[in-house]
């Protein structure tokens, strides 16, 4: 396939005179949220597209395959796609079912659903659930390999005794979603280890979205008014392929950013809106890149969100917010009411922790007046119970930083281990909470498979709104502590926590955790 370079392994040291090797760099671009920078800028040598001359594209709904007992069954096929982002040039996308983003999956509360993944690339794969709730042998563990039907002529076949392939490395899989958990805005993607930032930058990504009765009850926006918004920055090569450098680990270990923003595979598209309410359902699905979102109207005038979830779903209230710090892998369901703008105006999202012409993201053109029948409820989930912590509840520390690992040579680590599959970290028990700790050297969007939790405390202080909810992934900002109460449900088995940088947690930033 066009310009795919093979990145080393996982165990590449970070060797810090490396990043003024093989690729250019933008002269510009740092990222940065609270102070400190998210990575670096790897520059297009395309010419870069004229912003909001694109509509945005929504991604296509798969359709189920069939029902098999108690699920509803659907197929993907990871394949290669062409599709067309830059003008006049042809892009080649690793993609489920050949597109990117993915297929959207809908699936329903209590609904079993069953996804089976055939692997028609030329390399293995592993697809992960970010937020279900899941078996473990569904979770999309790193080594739990799907292996391609072709291989490249010019690579060695895989084959299930590699070093990084597990005891179930198959030709394909059916992965198992039980789906008991409320109604939420998730994504899958790619999790294969060592290979997971360069996979999700080619394409390996979508929306799943669960819906349940207690949503289906509130007077929110739905149809085309329930908008995904896939965010990412890409970077792309001459002739439109995207560009990813041969030694990420070693040139850019703080992690790769792009220099062309996407909303669902778009070059900062544009959507045409009705004056009415949407619900905007947004998803940071970038490498490396943080987004502090805001929106601006023309003449200078701002838009407000009304944020009505997050990762594991409905907040117990709708809570209004002016800006929007989203990290790597983090969602928020947000209400926009385009009714607050005139006819003919129209709203750019706005990225303000980025530079240049990265600081835009897409804009909203407010085209025509309608009717509107749905409303901000004052109550969302009834169900929605905030934690507390306990005397004798466990405590656990989880430090993520960049630690020595020689002369001039430092490994992204979890409690100064490099991930190795089967050493546990943490054992905690099923259905128990307890209090986790995390403390970081940069700014590390940690995420756990498998459970939920609250946010406690930031930096020793009362957490912020935005952390409102039960998350699954939050960003430990640089030299920070963040307090979570952390309660595992549904399953025993292996799972994982790690950083989704998805530079860092290809360079070993992950850990097992074993739920008894």
């Amino acid at each position: 396939m066009t310009d795919h370079p093979r990145p080393p392994g996982r165990r590449a040291f970070l060797g810090l005179g490396a990043a003024a090797a093989a690729m250019t760099l933008g002269a510009t671009g740092y990222s940065r949220l609270a102070g400190a920078t998210t990575g670096r800028v790897l520059a297009s040598t395309a010419p870069l597209p004229r912003p909001f001359a694109v509509p945005l594209p929504i991604p296509p709904t798969a359709r189920p395959t069939g029902t098999e007992a108690d699920a509803e069954v659907y197929a993907l096929e990871q394949r290669e796609g062409r599709v067309r982002i830059l003008p006049g040039l042809t892009t080649t996308v690793m993609g489920y079912d050949g597109v990117f983003p993915g297929p959207t999956l809908l699936a329903r509360s209590g609904r079993r659903t069953k996804v089976r993944v055939h692997n028609d690339l030329t390399v293995p794969t592993v697809t992960h659930l970010h937020g279900g709730v899941t078996p473990p042998e569904s979770d999309g563990y790193p080594t739990d390999l799907l292996l391609p039907t072709r291989c490249d002529p010019g690579r060695p076949a895989p084959h299930p005794q590699d070093a990084h392939a597990g005891r179930t490395a198959v030709a394909y899989r059916t992965y198992d979603y039980p789906l008991a958990q409320q109604a939420a805005t998730l994504w899958y993607h790619d999790h294969r280890m060592d290979h997971t930032a360069e996979q999700v930058w080619r394409g390996l990504a979508g929306f799943f979205l669960i819906t349940d009765e207690e949503e289906d009850r509130l007077p929110l926006p739905r149809g085309e008014r329930d908008v995904p918004l896939m965010l990412c920055d890409r970077s792309f090569a001459e002739d439109g392929s995207f560009r990813y450098p041969d030694h990420a680990h070693d040139i850019f270990p703080d992690g790769v950013l792009g220099d062309v923003q996407l909303v669902n595979g778009a070059p900062w598209p544009e959507l045409e809106v009705s004056a009415a309410r949407y619900r905007l359902r947004l998803l940071n699905a970038s490498n490396a890149r943080r987004y502090r979102l805001r929106l601006d109207a023309e003449g200078g005038g701002r838009g407000r969100f009304v944020q009505i979830g997050s990762d594991g779903g409905l907040l117990a209230a709708p809570q209004p917010l002016d800006a929007i710090d989203i990290a790597p892998g983090e969602r928020f369901d947000v209400l926009v009411d385009f009714a607050d703008h005139p006819v003919g105006s129209r709203v750019t999202l706005r990225n303000t922790a980025a530079e240049g012409g990265m600081r835009d993201v897409m804009r909203f053109h407010v085209v025509r007046a309608s009717r509107d029948s749905t409303r901000v409820p004052t109550t969302l989930s009834t169900r929605f119970e905030a934690l507390a912590p306990t005397a004798g509840m466990p405590v656990r520390v989880f430090d993520f930083r960049r630690t020595a690992a020689g002369e001039d040579r430092r490994m992204w680590t979890v409690n100064g281990r490099p991930f190795h599959p089967g050493t546990v970290l943490a054992r905690p028990r099923l259905g128990r909470v307890e209090r986790w700790r995390f403390s970081s050297d940069f700014h590390h969007p940690v995420h756990i498979h498998l459970a939920q939790f609250q946010v406690l405390a930031r930096g020793g202080r009362p957490p912020s709104a935005q952390d409102t909810g039960w998350k699954d992934t939050v960003d430990v900002r640089p030299y920070e502590t963040v307090e979570t109460l952390v309660r595992f449900t549904g399953y025993k088995g292996r799972y994982m926590l790690h950083c989704h940088n998805l530079e860092h947690e290809d360079m070993a930033m992950m850990a097992d955790i074993e739920v008894g």
